[in-house]
């Protein structure tokens, strides 16, 4: 496909790049190596964003979302990428991820998301050996005693003091990478304040965001698994907040708001 149509919307800041290749014969001609999605997502030479999601034919739901983050890197599961598309398509969506199947209602200002129930084992996250994942025994520096939480992704969460002294533009990619994480990870600091949380995240392949859904959602089980907070539970991100909903054996609801910025055209085959 040499040309086609993209919609540029954002959740809390958190901006994408979606292509609608529902028609099978977009599917078939779009191909998107990891050096093109990062070419894409580039904000200097490219469209730019957090993430370039592709929309695809599913027989499982009404669309298969992929997910590709600023540096080409394919992963499972987004957040506000799943509101996002849950408000361009309308009511009642259901998506294919690798991460699982969500689905979302549109509201007037956004959309609530049933983001699937959350994971533990530590196989699950995956960590590289067995360990407790509610109160890990391992630390990088003054983060100590963290969470581990798969919600589609891979998610380590850290419970501080504040949050916003935490040096996570360099603690970050530290941790990303660490062997610990055989798939990498995405590294969450939170503080809990009048029963409310406030959180940044480093999100792998992309760096540090103004939002990450699924960032919040781990944070908000984690928090609720060790009884910091109630359910539900506003979680205060640098671009915004969201609301999230859990119970023990119960998916996690989040519910935030969607902008959609606007639509253009573009030669994929420029890009690359």
């Amino acid at each position: 496909m040499s040309s086609g149509q993209f919609h540029k919307m954002h959740g809390l800041g958190n901006d994408f790049v979606i292509i609608d290749a529902r028609a099978p014969e977009l599917a078939e001609q779009l191909n998107m190596p990891a050096e093109k999605a990062a070419a894409i997502a580039n904000r200097n030479s490219g469209i730019g964003c957090d993430q370039l999601i592709i929309l695809k034919p599913s027989d499982k739901a009404d669309v298969r979302m992929q997910i590709y983050n600023a540096d080409g890197g394919e992963v499972e599961a987004c957040g506000n990428a799943t509101r996002c598309v849950v408000k361009l398509l309308g009511d009642g969506t259901s998506i294919e991820t690798d991460g699982g199947m969500l689905s979302g209602q549109a509201t007037d200002t956004g959309a609530i998301v049933d983001m699937g129930e959350p994971r533990f084992d530590w196989n699950a996250i995956p960590l590289a050996y067995a360990m407790d994942t509610l109160h890990m025994p391992v630390g990088w520096e003054d983060l100590q005693d963290p969470a581990a939480v798969n919600v589609g992704n891979p998610h380590v969460i850290f419970f501080v003091d504040d949050s916003n002294s935490v040096e996570l533009d360099r603690l970050g990619p530290m941790i990303e990478v660490d062997p610990l994480f055989p798939e990498r990870v995405n590294v969450n600091v939170a503080h809990v304040h009048e029963g409310e949380i406030h959180l940044r995240v480093w999100e792998r392949g992309v760096g540090l965001t103004r939002a990450c859904g699924t960032g919040a959602c781990a944070t908000a089980v984690a928090a609720l698994k060790r009884g910091l907070v109630e359910s539900p539970v506003n979680v205060h991100l640098p671009g915004g907040t969201l609301i999230l909903s859990w119970q023990d054996g119960e998916p996690i609801m989040m519910q935030g708001p969607t902008t959609y910025v606007f639509s253009g055209e573009a030669n994929w085959d420029d890009f690359g």
